[in-house]
């Protein structure tokens, strides 16, 4: 088995617009990253599907498949895309929805789009099952504890200036 991965955001501004060129400029450098990543098996490429699927040209979608959850987590957490995953409020409004839902497929399956949605549906109106789940779900993942950690400590005032 490998693991599929969607993730969706929508831009808080049109693709043109230089308040998220540093997002939009640099798709092509983390998809590059992406397929040259040890574990990186497949990713849908086809932006037509994304248009298609949500019916609004600020949406942006991710769908990839994965030799293991391991090689996603590494890729994730320990490449340059964690910085980019870091600024994703300077670019991305705040879903009320998840953003991100993960699945186990067969070697050689390839999931549609429409698939990745109805996997964040469900992980929306049911929570993590082994039909869709997040980070938390996987019980051998640890970076994204990390990350969320490292976050809140930059966020905190420094002391003596609170």
């Amino acid at each position: 088995m490998q693991l599929a991965q969607v993730n969706i955001a929508e831009l808080l501004h049109p693709p043109g617009d230089p308040r998220v060129a540093a997002f939009v400029d640099n798709v092509a450098l983390i998809n590059g990253l992406a397929e040259r990543a040890d574990g990186f098996v497949w990713r849908l490429q086809d932006k037509g599907e994304v248009e298609a699927i949500f019916d609004n040209p600020l949406m942006t979608a991710t769908l990839s498949i994965w030799q293991s959850p391991e090689h996603l987590e590494r890729f994730v957490w320990k490449t340059v895309h964690k910085k980019f995953y870091g600024r994703r409020a300077e670019w991305f409004s705040h879903l009320k929805s998840h953003y991100l839902a993960m699945w186990f497929v067969e070697d050689g399956e390839r999931p549609t789009l429409q698939e990745g949605k109805a996997r964040l549906d469900h992980l929306d109106e049911h929570g993590s099952t082994d039909y869709a789940f997040d980070w938390p779900y996987l019980k051998s993942s640890e970076m994204w504890k990390s990350y969320r950690l490292e976050s809140q400590l930059e966020r905190m005032p420094a002391e003596g200036n609170a």
